[in-house]
């Protein structure tokens, strides 16, 4: 742990912003995230955070600044680990109550703050996903791609949060798997 502490203060000394936030990235997730899963359920919005930096830092290494783009780009990430999480977080609730991992559905085994939690950030998944759009980042056919998948996923999300059962909270995790490389693959495409 101390040599990771070294490295990453050597790196941000010796290099860049890119390495800035490889070892920002590294730091909150060994040293914050990785030891708050025992201890309180918040840790899958801190583990959250490493989970939505890679993408910033592809940004920047590919010549892009620190700006609203990064920004988007990271609340997508950011936003679509959320439903992709919880949902998995459901179905797996035992296994993680087991590990003694503090996860919000050992917490609430009700599931009541899962489905709002869910609910929530696939909304504002939906609405963060138009931001390259706003951004000039990307074109309609980006415009019209997140809309429909982030429709898609918002009502698969809904009806989890309504009626929270392991074949819902499946739905969810499997329509995640396809919904980031979609809307990726949509804002490469269609870079403006």
């Amino acid at each position: 742990m101390a040599f990771v502490l070294f490295l990453s203060v050597f790196l941000i000394a010796a290099c860049g912003l890119i390495y800035e936030l490889i070892a920002a990235t590294l730091a909150s997730y060994l040293l914050v995230y990785t030891p708050m899963k025992r201890f309180s359920p918040l840790s899958t919005w801190v583990g959250a955070v490493p989970g939505a930096l890679p993408p910033v830092i592809g940004w920047t290494a590919a010549g892009g600044a620190l700006d609203a783009s990064a920004a988007a780009l990271f609340g997508i990430q950011f936003l679509w680990q959320m439903p992709h999480f919880l949902a998995l977080a459901w179905l797996y609730r035992e296994d993680y109550a087991r590990g003694g991992f503090r996860v919000v559905s050992v917490v609430d085994p009700s599931g009541a703050a899962l489905a709002k939690q869910l609910s929530a950030t696939a909304a504002l998944l939906l609405a963060v996903s138009i931001l390259p759009f706003g951004l000039g980042l990307a074109g309609r056919a980006y415009l019209f791609t997140a809309l429909a998948l982030g429709f898609v996923f918002l009502g698969l999300s809904l009806a989890a949060a309504r009626e929270l059962t392991q074949a819902s909270a499946r739905r969810v995790f499997l329509s995640s798997l396809a919904y980031l490389p979609l809307v990726l693959t949509a804002l490469v495409a269609d870079r403006a």
